[in-house]
């Protein structure tokens, strides 16, 4: 059953429920109430906010990720570096960029040549 939110229509008549809203399950084929279940007071149906659980990355991303880590796998610290630092500047991914510097530092650079690519938020 869906999720539905109501809000007061008059919220200086309204109950603390209704006056900031409230949530209520119902069937699709309901009608919409029109009181609020606590006071009475006249309610109206809102728009709720949807938030996403899921996130979903393109099939182009995760195969970039993917190549990372293939990389990563093979000791190929500065191939892997150059990926997912070029790949980061695109997608601003601070936690790739974050990688990237890691993967430099274990391919050799020094932490002086790296100051060009400290900047997480490029």
């Amino acid at each position: 059953m869906p999720i539905y939110e109501y809000k007061a229509i008059t919220p200086d008549k309204a109950c603390d429920s209704c006056r900031h809203g409230f949530e209520t399950f119902q069937r699709i084929n309901e009608k919409p109430l029109s009181t609020c279940l606590y006071c009475g007071n006249k309610i109206k149906k809102i728009i709720s906010w949807c938030h996403s659980a899921i996130v979903e990355e393109s099939e182009y991303h995760a195969g970039v990720k993917n190549k990372i880590k293939e990389y990563e796998s093979s000791g190929m610290w500065s191939h892997a570096a150059e990926l997912a630092d070029k790949h980061s500047k695109k997608t601003k991914d601070k936690n790739l960029k974050i990688r990237a510097l890691e993967n430099y530092k274990k391919a050799g650079y020094n932490s002086d040549s790296l100051a060009k690519h400290s900047k997480i938020n490029d």
